[in-house]
């Protein structure tokens, strides 16, 4: 029993309450870099894993100055439509880019996940 236990000492998250819940917590944890956390509440599938993989490599990239200030930005709720009992829209910008993104938040087996594609569709749409 200890053996297992050892075996997954690596950090927990709960799952999201709600379609806001999912989206805050995801965008919190990308404005902070912790992006094993973001992937925790994104949808897994392969465009998705590609997109946050994109995501990390940019923040990585960002100088310390410019990762501390995401680090401290509030995010910015715009508009959060529930569009149906399985899918939100959750606009937002942050206090540090007022730049406005979309994420699609969806319920799949009772969980709350963040679809990253939605992005894809506002910037070819």
């Amino acid at each position: 029993m200890v053996m297992l236990f050892s075996c997954n000492a690596g950090k927990t998250f709960n799952k999201a309450e709600d379609a806001q819940d999912a989206g805050r917590q995801f965008i919190r944890a990308s404005l902070d870099g912790d992006y094993e956390k973001a992937r925790f509440y994104l949808l897994s599938d392969s465009v998705n894993l590609l997109l946050i993989s994109k995501w990390q490599r940019d923040f990585d990239q960002l100088d310390a100055n410019t990762r501390q200030q995401y680090r401290e930005a509030s995010i910015l709720p715009i508009n959060i439509h529930e569009v149906n009992d399985s899918v939100t829209m959750y606009s937002y910008s942050n206090s540090y880019r007022k730049d406005t993104t979309t994420v699609r938040i969806v319920r799949v087996n009772g969980e709350w996940l963040v679809d990253l594609k939605e992005i894809l569709n506002q910037k070819h749409g």
